[in-house]
């Protein structure tokens, strides 16, 4: 399939700059990838259009403050952009800068961070941050949180609450697992009421996530790498779930991809390590039936994902409508619960 295939027209007005005053009063476009039917429903109405003994897999990874301002020795500026915390003092990062910065380049970052370029793994530069304090204590202190690159407003304090989820608890993400955005207290003690069950898994999502597929045959696009954790009480879980006939329901293509990308290797088991795994149109399933997702940018991985989820007819035909109903898009925007569209053998 050709790139261009996942082209569709968006309005900048539609382009959510703030998110929803109240967490769950998102709107919910619910669509079902066998017959492409549509319902517009409202989040707050997620429990009750869910089944008892169905399970929602979280991601439950932390946004870090990850972005840095700084100089090179040489006087030029460059921003940083944190992409993994290796360990506590070496990372891998994005920069930009008029001249990438070369091995041995020392850096100075927020006016009081030394950081020296050791090496260089692709687009992302290694880095050794210099000094007795942790890097992950360096960026909550002085980092700033990054937002996506549609959203035009510098990340305040507003947006260190609401650009993380309500469960988020490992850090290590530079984006948040968006469809997770829209949960509240609220909304989850009604899934208690209503039977359904919840599990974590943990994907740290990587800057890449945002990017275009840029080559017009996908299969020659290569994936990013994003590290992902299930641990056995999710498999448990699972395992429970299937027996009594209830649906997975990942929150998020994150989630997805996590529970997709073990199922790779056999039977379920609890599992770590990274994950480029790409879903295009025409993957067989393994584990999940229900997708709760935001609206993804055209032309990107996550839009091809949800159209070999629910068809890609279907999906660009609901974001149409998505459109014509004036939906709120991307990261602050409205969400879409989709179930699977069955393949016959």
């Amino acid at each position: 399939m050709r790139t261009s295939d996942f082209d569709f027209a968006l309005p900048a007005e539609l382009i959510a700059q703030f998110p929803a005053e109240k967490r769950s009063g998102s709107r919910l476009l619910c669509l079902d990838g066998n017959s492409g039917a549509t319902q517009d429903c409202l989040f707050r109405d997620l429990p009750a259009l869910l089944t008892p003994g169905d399970l929602l897999i979280f991601n439950d990874t932390r946004v870090i403050k990850a972005r840095l301002n700084g100089i090179k020795a040489s006087g030029g500026k460059l921003e940083i952009l944190v992409e993994r915390i290796l360990d506590e003092h070496r990372a891998l990062a994005h920069a930009r800068a008029s001249n990438a910065p070369k091995p041995g380049t020392r850096l100075v970052l927020e006016e009081k961070i030394e950081a020296e370029v050791t090496g260089r793994q692709a687009d992302l530069f290694e880095l050794k941050f210099l000094g007795d304090t942790t890097l992950p204590e360096l960026l909550e202190q002085h980092g700033k949180l990054p937002l996506p690159p549609y959203i035009s407003h510098a990340a305040d304090t507003a947006d260190e609450e609401r650009y993380q989820t309500v469960y988020a608890r490992v850090s290590g993400a530079v984006a948040a697992p968006t469809a997770g955005l829209h949960f509240d207290d609220e909304v989850m003690q009604a899934l208690v009421e209503n039977g359904v069950e919840k599990a974590f898994v943990t994907l740290h999502v990587g800057a890449g996530t945002f990017q275009p597929v840029r080559t017009e045959n996908i299969r020659e696009h290569k994936m990013h790498n994003e590290w992902y954790e299930i641990p056995q009480a999710t498999v448990d879980a699972i395992r429970a779930t299937q027996a009594r006939g209830g649906n997975i329901i990942a929150v998020g293509t994150t989630a997805l991809r996590a529970l997709e990308s073990a199922a790779q290797k056999g039977e379920l088991s609890a599992d770590c390590g990274d994950t480029d795994i790409f879903i295009t149109p025409g993957y067989r399933f393994k584990l999940v039936d229900k997708l709760l997702t935001n609206f993804h940018l055209p032309r990107t991985t996550l839009l091809m994902l949800v159209s070999a989820f629910a068809g890609r007819e279907h999906v660009l035909a609901a974001y149409r409508h998505a459109v014509e109903q004036r939906y709120r898009f991307f990261s602050y925007g409205d969400a879409m619960l989709i179930t699977r569209r069955k393949i016959r053998a």
